[in-house]
């Protein structure tokens, strides 16, 4: 009976390990971790995601063009772990205050304004969304480009006062504002 159980362990085990090595590390093969980072006045802003590549692929569209990211519908901002948020202090966006701390980065792409929504749950894997933990949730204008990024990206772009969070991908860009 030992000699079974041990087997067993042994088995759930391995399992365990190929389930780890699928999510942590295949994956990021296709999508892999980057950072942005922002660092003035004592405020500090970083954002962990995961870059999904274009492939060819339609990216923003409706639900019949078969998009892989549908107008209308919550996203979480990069690929594999949803997208990660930290300030070292409170700041405005969009014109609402949002506390200093820790939030999940979601999106609701549109072919104009799209919806940023700063969320209190953080760390789960980026196919869960729990609208009841939404903090802030603002509008940002998105425009579009001729310059078509591969790789989803997110950056700063410093202003007069504060600074612009830029999401781009394919011929997509939207502007958060933060002060």
């Amino acid at each position: 009976m030992m000699k079974i159980l041990r087997v067993i362990l042994i088995i759930l085990a391995i399992l365990a390990s190929l389930a780890v090595f699928f999510r942590f590390y295949y994956t990021k093969s296709f999508s892999p971790s980057s950072t942005a980072e922002y660092e003035k006045n004592g405020l500090s802003i970083t954002v962990d995601y995961c870059q999904p590549s274009k492939k060819g692929r339609l990216i923003f569209g409706t639900d019949t063009e078969k998009a892989l990211v549908p107008y209308g519908k919550w996203w979480r901002t990069g690929a594999n772990e949803a997208t990660v948020i930290k300030f070292s202090k409170d700041v405005t966006i969009a014109g609402k205050l949002l506390k200093a701390g820790t939030y999940t980065l979601f999106t609701i792409p549109e072919k104009g304004d799209w919806t940023i929504i700063f969320n209190a749950e953080v760390g789960q894997w980026g196919l869960s969304y729990d609208e009841k933990k939404d903090v802030l949730k603002v509008p940002a204008p998105s425009t579009q480009t001729t310059d078509s990024a591969e790789k989803f990206t997110i950056d700063f772009n410093e202003k007069e006062v504060g600074v612009d969070m830029i999401l781009h991908w394919d011929t997509t860009v939207v502007t958060v504002p933060i002060q």
